[in-house]
């Protein structure tokens, strides 16, 4: 499949089949991770967490047996890039047909966060099981994706504009933006949030990140996290349909809405 078939066809899985994660899958997602870099060069250390072993779970996951969970030095972007990377790898697990979910808050972090030997300095913004989806989900998982109504994204223009937040951006009128954007649009996020906002202007693609107060702790914003994932599915689109793009951290000052900041740049290269 093509990255954006991957995009459209992959959803969180909750309920597994109980299958164990075949020795050739596991092989093959974590050569993958090896290579999963980011834009910000930031180095993660990925990790397979076998839950027999380990006693590992989530309270809202069912059949699972692996979990894959990366860490990484706490560090400015550390969100972003743990976002972009991991969101990769997601999407690789997708298409040899290994079903994932992001679990940020529904587990127990510091049984986690022992498995993972994380030191001081270190962060463990999230894990995800690695499986088979089920033939039918649970009723749990039903009532999880009705309740964040994961199936809906929010329209092209509220979430993407032209030149200023004043003039909302149509897809019709994305011209060579238009699959890497729509790609961004159907990203993952905590809760089904969508906090990216984007504004295009010609060669430039400027992201913010409209926060939800809620979502940051001390430790991390996990919006920024989501951040990362619409990075990576905006630069992956973008590659797949010929536009070469670079990220850069140039602000340019675009007046904002109130609680939207700045995250990063796509530039044409």
């Amino acid at each position: 499949m093509s990255v954006i078939e991957t995009i459209r066809a992959r959803r969180s899985v909750r309920t597994f089949s109980g299958e164990p994660l075949r020795a050739e899958d596991r092989q093959k997602i974590m050569a993958f991770a090896e290579t999963a870099e980011n834009p910000y060069r930031l180095p993660i250390t990925w990790m397979l967490l076998d839950t027999e072993q380990t006693g590992l779970s989530s309270p809202v996951i069912v059949g699972e047996d692996t979990f894959i969970a990366g860490k990484m030095q706490r560090v400015p972007h550390a969100e972003e890039a743990f976002g972009y990377s991991f969101e990769r790898i997601v999407l690789f697990a997708e298409s040899i047909g290994v079903g994932t979910t992001w679990i940020a808050g529904t587990m127990d972090r510091a049984a986690f966060e022992r498995a993972v030997a994380l030191r001081p300095g270190e962060v463990m913004p999230c894990v995800s099981p690695l499986g088979y989806p089920a033939q039918k989900m649970s009723v749990r998982e039903s009532l999880m994706r009705k309740g964040v109504k994961a199936n809906s994204r929010l329209d092209f223009s509220d979430l993407f504009f032209d030149g200023t937040f004043d003039t909302p951006l149509s897809a019709e009128k994305a011209g060579k933006w238009r699959t890497p954007l729509e790609a961004v649009r159907l990203a993952p996020s905590a809760v089904n949030k969508q906090p990216w906002r984007a504004v295009v202007c010609g060669e430039r693609v400027y992201f913010y990140e409209h926060r939800s107060k809620a979502y940051a702790s001390a430790e991390w914003d996990i919006q920024r996290i989501d951040m990362g994932i619409a990075l990576c599915h905006f630069a992956l689109a973008a590659e797949e349909n010929g536009v070469a793009v670079s990220l850069r951290l140039e602000d340019p000052g675009l007046p904002a809405p109130e609680n939207t900041v700045y995250t990063a740049t796509y530039t044409v290269e």
